[in-house]
């Protein structure tokens, strides 16, 4: 039984509180946070960073010189030991800064009334006192009472278990709060979901003061999940740490039996295992996704779960909303048609409007809200409130009685009205075309020459809106708008145009080999001509919601296969289309809005939720977040995306190759019985270039130019793969061939040891430093990326270049690392070697190149 209930005018909502009020209560109670896993500290921080084996193997060499009696050099370790933890602990650092920002962002968020304005807040920002605005798909972000209320259901099943929502009405009186569960109660609890209607509530408690705070439910929060890649990084750890144990075995049991010095060899064998210690690689995937992550947010794309970022780059398919993503979500009335006559007020701007469209006007702002949030009601009140303004078709003094929301089976919604004088009531109803001519029970030659209209209008693109009018006079209103005598008034024409920066976004990702798919649940017609404008192709084609309910699954897929626009789509069958493209292979990426697209953007790859218009569950159940709803922000996304996978593997790469000539040198010196150039303060030493390189150097990396003119990559392909270790391993041999020559050539011509170890060295972090100037891009030279801006890289380099003088020509650093003098031409030796290293991967680069000029493997990177 429908239970009477007076709506307060939408404009009498409270003013709530000032910005200074809600700042000092926000002092006062503390952000809206429900206490959740433990965040680190600095304090957590350094101590997972000294517990890394890196830094536990440069305290026992620091214990084992000391032992030995060689304080200088337990010195000189420990002093290492200070800054790589302090460069590892900066690292975390910032790692966990991008998470704070993160988590900051996602957070749930809140429309709120605060000095009588609008304004759109994070969930933790709410106070006791504020005024918040809910509506269908938010999650209420606190505990509060109702003031104002329309059809408002509320999923309380987190909190009750409940699963079938339970209705609110508004409070005329002051109360306390009661408890979770059953209808008809005036209480709103934080982490509830709305699912119907709309409300006004004011806040009673926040943080853990709210119920949920008191049963103790944690918030969910971003934390990386392990991913293909992260395994894959896990398994190349564990086998190099394996071989790294037995090969340290293998060489101090070599030194200690054929030099019979068991303490050097246990030196050694600490060197080679520093050598090879795989530290960096799980470092580089937590730093690349995290700080991807968080550079992505500056470009206004949230990411919700960071392994999305590994993914962005296998995208083959992008299924977008039309209103709001691919066009500005700002609509203008362009035309009315009244009596069978038309107006284009894109032509008749300066005119006043004709008095045959007063009337039509009338009821179309009356059906909308009086402060709408809706863009086609702002459009229609907007228009309303200028052309009329005046005259007699404005009712600033009558009452909304009630209101009949729009539903999944009658597309139209109506507003009872109470005029000035109370003796009727005026009831004004907008919505689909159809579903408007359905309400007024149109004879079938009307509706015909109706259809006839929408189908020539939906055919301009634009989004069209029947209104229509009725009296009613008796006491008690029906329970159905179909026992309204509705009139039919005519047609609202409204035009969302496409955003500027869809066609070169949409063309930039048919280079790339990425479908753009148009899903909207409007006119056909509509769908078609926004898309011609966008330019997704194939023109003219498109599928309905209709037709789709009718197909069979395997219809289905061979039909997705070329169509690109969707029409009067509803969201369930979102989530049928997503299926249907993941079948025939496709990697998808789906955007939503509304409460009913969670299902369809949990089984898509990502998921991608509106920031902006979205539902809080949206959101909850996205990968991403456009905080603009901007579909050229999500193609910035698949860009980073690609960029972040490129540079990972670069990284990687280089990690690989830079070890072997390390490694090589302490191990080949050993079987040899030469002399060791290599001991844990020269490691250590190389370990403060390393780190910051391949982990931040290459993060920093600017994209290829060719990185949107590629194939999507497989999902399934490896990021150690063959060619790319093959390379690695080369560039690595490479290295050390060119180290060795240099110490064995210094070694023939009977150097002195320390001049061997000086240019050895010298040359070892020349050849360093090429590698990483080498893997900055493996499409372009050396020479050609040197304009390029990676400032990390630059501060790495001068800083590698002054610390290297420092040991080479300041006496007291000299005399630890156990150097002599090198002349000038000994530098240009080391120079010349270290970078004659890595010439051969630049020549292949260029033949690279020329083939795909002359059409081989076009679109292609030069490397896998």
């Amino acid at each position: 039984m429908w239970m009477k209930m007076h709506v307060p005018d939408p404009t009498g909502i409270p003013p709530g509180l000032s910005e200074s009020e809600a700042a000092r209560r926000l002092k006062e109670e503390g952000p809206n946070l429900i206490p959740s896993a433990e965040r680190r500290t600095s304090l957590h921080i350094f101590l997972d960073v000294i517990r890394e084996p890196m830094f536990l193997l440069l305290i026992l060499s620091g214990a084992v010189y000391l032992f030995l009696g060689d304080l200088q050099e337990a010195l000189m370790l420990m002093s290492f030991v200070v800054l790589v933890v302090s460069i590892a602990f900066f690292q975390e650092k910032r790692t966990e800064r991008a998470l704070e920002s993160l988590r900051d962002l996602s957070s749930p968020r809140a429309l709120v009334v605060r000095g009588g304005r609008k304004r759109r807040i994070a969930g933790l920002e709410v106070v006791s006192g504020d005024i918040l605005l809910l509506s269908e798909g938010d999650r209420v972000p606190a505990d509060g009472v109702v003031l104002q209320c329309s059809n408002l259901m509320v999923d309380e099943s987190l909190l009750t278990g409940e699963s079938a929502p339970v209705r609110k009405l508004a409070c005329s009186e002051p109360l306390e709060m009661g408890l979770p569960g059953g209808d008809d109660q005036p209480f709103v609890f934080a982490g509830t979901l709305v699912v119907k209607g709309h409300g006004v509530v004011r806040v009673e408690a926040t943080g853990i003061r709210t119920q949920m705070g008191k049963i103790g439910k944690a918030l969910r929060e971003i934390s990386p999940q392990p991913t293909r890649v992260q395994k894959e990084t896990r398994f190349m750890v564990v086998r190099l740490a394996v071989l790294g144990a037995v090969a340290c075995l293998a060489v101090f049991l070599a030194y200690g039996t054929t030099r019979q010095d068991w303490l050097k060899g246990l030196l050694v064998g600490i060197t080679l295992a520093m050598a090879l210690l795989p530290e960096e690689f799980p470092v580089i995937l937590t730093v690349f996704l995290t700080l991807g992550a968080w550079r992505m947010s500056r470009q206004r794309v949230l990411t919700r779960r960071i392994p999305a970022v590994e993914t962005l780059g296998a995208t083959t398919v992008l299924c977008v909303d039309k209103t709001g993503t691919i066009t500005r979500n700002l609509m203008t009335v362009v035309k009315l048609v009244s009596d069978g006559r038309t107006w284009d007020l894109r032509q008749e701007k300066e005119v006043p409007l004709p008095e045959e469209v007063h009337e039509l006007l009338e009821f179309g702002v009356l059906a909308s809200r009086k402060d709408p949030f809706d863009p086609m009601e702002a459009a229609i009140t907007g228009l309303g409130g200028h052309a009329l303004d005046g005259t007699e078709h404005l009712h600033f003094d009558w009452t909304l009685e009630r209101e009949y929301p729009l539903s999944s089976q009658l597309l139209a919604l109506s507003q009872v009205w109470r005029s000035a004088d109370g003796r009727k009531y005026v009831i004004a109803a907008k919505g689909a075309p159809e579903a408007v001519a359905d309400l007024c029970h149109l004879e079938e030659e009307r509706l015909r020459d109706l259809r006839a209209k929408i189908d020539e209008l939906s055919k301009e693109g634009l989004r069209l809106l029947g209104v229509a009018k009725a009296t009613f006079s008796r006491d008690e209103l029906p329970g159905d708008q179909h026992d309204f005598p509705f009139q039919f008034l005519g047609l609202i024409g409204l035009e969302d145009p496409v955003r500027p920066s869809v066609p070169d976004s949409i063309r930039e990702c048919r280079e790339a080999g990425i479908r753009v798919v148009m899903i909207t649940g409007d006119h056909p017609g509509t769908a078609v001509r926004v898309a011609e404008k966008a330019g997704i192709k194939p023109y003219g084609e498109c599928l309905t919601g209709p037709e789709i309910e009718k197909m069979k699954d395997e219809i289905l897929r061979e039909r997705v296969r070329s169509v690109n626009v969707f029409a009067r789509v509803v969201p369930e069958q979102k989530l049928r289309l997503v299926r249907a493209l993941q079948a025939e292979g496709e990697v998808v990426a789906m955007t939503g809005d509304g409460v009913n697209d969670a299902p369809a953007l949990k089984a898509a790859d990502i998921g991608v939720a509106m920031g902006g218009r979205g539902a809080d569950v949206a959101r909850e159940s996205a990968d991403l977040v456009l905080l603009d709803d901007d579909f050229s922000s999500l193609v910035a996304a698949v860009r980073s995306g690609r960029r972040i996978f490129d540079n990972l593997k670069k990284a990687m790469a280089y990690v690989i190759g830079v070890h072997m000539p390390i490694a090589g040198m302490t191990i080949i010196p050993v079987f040899f019985r030469l002399p060791l150039v290599l001991s844990p303060v020269h490691i250590a030493f190389l370990e403060i270039l390393i780190d910051p390189a391949c982990s931040l150097a290459f993060e920093a990396e600017p994209e290829e130019e060719d990185i949107m003119r590629r194939p999507p990559r497989s999902p399934h392909d490896r990021l150690f793969g063959e060619r790319l270790l093959g390379i690695s391993l080369l560039q690595g041999m490479t290295a050390l061939l060119a180290v060795f020559l240099v110490f064995f050539v210094a070694y023939r011509r009977g150097m002195d040891e320390r001049e061997v170890r000086a240019l050895t060295f010298t040359t070892l972090v020349v050849s360093n430093l090429a590698l990483i100037l080498a893997n900055r891009s493996w499409e372009r030279s050396i020479w050609e990326t040197r304009r390029r801006k990676n400032y990390v890289l630059l501060w790495i380099l001068l800083g590698a270049a002054a610390l290297l003088a420092g040991v080479l020509f300041i006496p007291p650093l000299r005399e630890l690392f156990a150097f002599s003098a090198l002349s000038p031409l000994d530098l240009a030796i080391c120079l010349g070697a270290g970078m004659v290293s890595v010439f051969w991967f630049e020549g292949l680069k260029l033949i690279r190149r020329k083939r795909a000029a002359h059409g081989v493997e076009k679109g292609q990177s030069a490397f896998p």
